[in-house]
């Protein structure tokens, strides 16, 4: 069995997935839904799951652009965390932090879920106190969290600068043990395949280029691939949020700006944890595949846009060689 097994894995391999079996179906668009879904991304993918599941909702479909997985959920740094101060922060993002812990078990689908921890340093004793309060507000909501020195963050990321002369010297931080990573389009997978098993129509390559309004009230949607009667529309996609409004004659209250991030090339296991420099806005994580995972603070403009540019990337670069050396030795994957 283990020998067909691995024949099967090799033969896959090089049969450039025509022999697949699809994880979900290709539908074509219904006339009509109790609830269309713009966007498909991690929201608009678990919103679907848990209408599905929790409300037993599964006339719905999921109205994706490109292809599932080709958005923002495949462009993420993976960071799971609930280390926040602010009671409403803090619980809320817990509350997601339970969902991850069972998330592979939920969706029969491997998310790669990984609580390897996260460490934000601190770089003054001032930073120290305000992360002492910190820790002791996410331990009152049942949040764990740990107040190192400059000797135990040395022990876990050795491999930093821990000189005297350096402008950000460390002298400690705050963990979140629990804290950690998953892999972003399994997330996407994961929802997906549970979705379509339990009725909704995921359907690709499908641009929403208006609405149909009546009296003040939305009655569906315009697509590259048709009319779509709906009793809901519910508008997942991100960034995007703002451009589809518009086709509303809405103006939303908010802006989009890009977080980039950038990877290296794979290298042997030396980070087992995410590491955040605030003093210089820069965080690191090392992947299953091995790459560096590298980003820094948003843009200070807005954009659409999906590719990145030479000023962020240096910045990235330059506060995580300040912080982490040896990155200075690698390449861009």
């Amino acid at each position: 069995m283990q020998k067909y097994s691995i024949f099967n894995l090799v033969k896959n391999a090089f049969s450039n997935h025509e022999n697949w079996d699809l994880a979900w179906k290709d539908p074509t668009p219904k006339e009509e839904y109790d609830v269309v879904i713009i966007g498909g991304g991690g929201h608009g993918l678990a919103t679907a799951y848990y209408l599905a599941k929790e409300h037993n909702i599964t006339n719905v479909a999921i109205i994706e652009k490109g292809w599932i997985g080709g958005g923002n959920v495949g462009r993420n740094t993976t960071i799971i965390r609930s280390n926040y101060m602010h009671d409403e922060n803090g619980l809320f993002s817990e509350f997601g932090m339970d969902l991850w812990r069972k998330m592979s078990q939920d969706l029969n689908y491997n998310v790669m879920f990984s609580p390897r921890g996260i460490i934000n340093l601190a770089h003054s004793d001032a930073q120290m106190n305000a992360y002492a309060r910190r820790g002791n507000s996410m331990r009152l909501n049942g949040i764990d969290a740990v107040l190192l020195n400059r000797e135990q963050v040395k022990e876990i990321i050795p491999m930093a600068d821990f000189s005297e002369n350096v402008r950000f010297p460390i002298f400690g931080g705050l963990m979140q043990p629990s804290a950690g990573t998953a892999r972003h389009d399994a997330v996407a997978w994961g929802y997906a395949r549970q979705a379509d098993s339990m009725g909704v129509d995921i359907i690709q390559n499908c641009e929403v280029i208006g609405f149909d309004v009546s009296a003040g009230k939305i009655k569906g949607i315009r697509t590259s691939r048709g009319n779509i009667k709906a009793k809901k529309v519910g508008i997942c996609v991100a960034g995007s949020t703002n451009i589809l409004a518009e086709k509303l004659n809405m103006t939303l209250p908010i802006e989009t700006h890009l977080l980039q991030a950038c990877v290296s090339e794979p290298v042997k296991p030396v980070l087992d944890n995410v590491v955040t420099f605030g003093a210089g806005h820069f965080y690191v994580s090392q992947s299953d595949k091995g790459e560096m995972v590298m980003g820094g603070d948003l843009d200070g403009y807005n954009s659409y846009a999906q590719r990145g540019n030479l000023p962020t990337l240096q910045h990235v670069l330059t506060e995580g060689i300040a912080m982490m050396p040896f990155l200075s030795k690698l390449k861009n994957a």
